[in-house]
């Protein structure tokens, strides 16, 4: 079985054909997916999938791209992320890509997140863009090794996967990876740990080879799964195996884990 550990079916590329979402999930072996909240204004259509459907789950935070919007306090975040589906803090981070000028609110916006993961005792999804010093400054300076979580959609360099690796984290892997340009973020995946990665879709965008340029959905992950194994030179199935091992124990789901593997 395959997790899709990063995905928008709120969205609505996909919100309005989630049978056939499900249907390709089913055929591709994709047993459960993470649906990332991205605006609090939005967070309760993505806690209504995860209630709604067994093989969903959901998150609660603020992307670091939105601007003069709802902003979260450790309070709120901690109160919103005690729902049983709801089971990460994020997605948040830094992003000085899209973004310029003062961005002291952006840093002031992870900070709280952290402070509300390590509150809620529930781990942190970060995406970071053109950021990662001040991002792992900030992890470290917050504390988020205490509480851990997952690099999403990756695309930093090395150093910066080790430096994250080191706090606890675990590396995820989109369908970037696929991309025929992307050698140095491939052999970045070459060298992260199979122990230490998440595979994830980050739909509706970033769909891999070969439906690139196209909307992407959680049934894609396959084939960034299995651009990895290829990348590391194992079996589809053991990426499979270990990528959706590391799902369950990062994000605190042991009976959904035995449940996967058939164990009463």
């Amino acid at each position: 079985m395959l997790v899709d550990s990063h995905c928008h079916l709120d969205f609505p590329e996909l919100s309005g054909d989630l049978d056939a979402i499900f249907t390709l999930m089913r055929e591709n072996g994709v047993g459960r997916a993470l649906c990332i909240s991205v605006r609090l204004e939005d967070f309760p259509r993505v806690r209504a999938l995860a209630e709604s459907h067994d093989h969903l789950y959901a998150t609660v935070g603020v992307h670091p791209d939105y601007e003069e919007i709802h902003e979260p306090a450790v309070e709120e975040l901690v109160q919103l992320a005690s729902h049983p589906k709801v089971i990460a803090i994020g997605e948040t981070g830094l992003d000085y890509y899209r973004l310029k000028g003062d961005l002291e609110w952006q840093r002031d916006r992870f900070r709280t997140h952290i402070r509300a993961a390590r509150v809620s005792g529930k781990p942190l999804v970060i995406h970071t863009r053109s950021a990662a010093a001040d991002t792992l400054r900030i992890m470290r300076e917050e504390g988020a090794p205490e509480i851990g979580g997952v690099m999403h959609c990756f695309t930093e360099a090395w150093e910066t996967a080790q430096a994250a690796i080191a706090m606890g984290f675990y590396i995820s892997f989109s369908g970037i990876v696929t991309f025929k340009n992307a050698q140095a973020l491939k052999e970045v995946a070459r060298q992260v740990p199979l122990e230490r990665m998440l595979v994830e879709t980050d739909s509706p965008y970033l769909a891999p080879v070969p439906f690139r340029g196209k909307t992407n959905q959680p049934g894609y992950v396959k084939y960034v799964a299995e651009e990895i194994a290829r990348l590391k030179g194992a079996s589809v199935e053991e990426v499979a195996k270990k990528t959706t091992d590391n799902f369950f124990e990062l994000f605190k789901l042991k009976a959904e884990a035995a449940a996967a593997h058939g164990i009463d």
